[in-house]
């Protein structure tokens, strides 16, 4: 697949580490000259397995290895420093009726029955380089993908991650992604079943499905914006906006 320099002629390169206005930025890594982005081949296959046998307590079949560097379904990205992989993205686009069965409840299937979602399968960066703006640059990189006016069907962005897994925890509500479900047993690690999250952001319009208050509201909205406003419409707004 092709690679690029992702710093190559991008104001995003001059962005302070402490401007936080734009809800995807990355800080600023030390040598921006010398990491690259680029998408994962089947040579990479060895180096790939070497670095997630060393991340993550979960064990892989080697058809997901296989997949990951060679299938283009898959967003593969790979930050490269002075030839070396140093951090992985690992997502796909897909169906929303192809969600999982415990992730269903992510969007509303009435409402978004056409739509896709995007499935961070995993991200990962070496201890050497953590805490400085790799993982949020491949981050960055998925959600710019996803956030074209191509991609606008995407809805939203999920994955799951260990309830023990403070440190990813922080860096998904960082990202402003937010806790959806709690998964008992989810995890096989070491033998033992682990409790995980499921963490969405919601993209493009996307948003959880609606109780009958979020109806009430956006249809009471509609009317005020549309019909003058009476004292009644004007109260049963404010009345909404208290109880949601």
């Amino acid at each position: 697949m092709t690679s690029f320099n992702w710093y190559s002629n991008s104001k995003d390169s001059n962005r302070d580490n402490h401007d936080t206005t734009s809800p995807y930025f990355s800080p600023l890594f030390t040598s921006a000259a010398d990491l690259q982005l680029r998408f994962l081949c089947p040579s990479d296959l060895d180096q790939v397995k070497d670095l997630c046998k060393e991340w993550f307590p979960i064990q892989y079949p080697e058809a997901w290895y296989r997949d990951i560097t060679s299938d283009p379904r898959f967003y593969s990205l790979a930050a490269v420093y002075q030839s070396k992989l140093v951090g992985l993205l690992i997502a796909e686009v897909k169906q929303s009726d192809a969600i999982n069965k415990e992730d269903k409840g992510i969007l509303d299937g009435r409402m978004y029955s056409n739509c896709t979602v995007g499935y961070i399968l995993s991200l990962g960066v070496c201890s050497s380089f953590r805490r400085q703006g790799v993982a949020s640059l491949l981050l960055d990189s998925f959600l710019t993908h996803v956030t074209q006016s191509e991609n606008q069907i995407c809805k939203a962005i999920y994955l799951h991650v260990l309830t023990m897994n403070s440190a990813a925890i922080r860096f998904y509500e960082k990202h402003y992604f937010r806790l959806h479900s709690f998964l008992p047993y989810y995890y096989s690690v070491d033998g033992k079943c682990k409790d995980g999250f499921t963490y969405v952001l919601y993209i493009n319009g996307g948003h959880p499905p609606w109780g009958l208050l979020d109806y009430l509201y956006h249809w009471c909205n509609a009317l005020y914006e549309n019909i003058y406003p009476t004292y009644w419409y004007a109260k049963l707004k404010h009345w909404l906006q208290r109880s949601l």
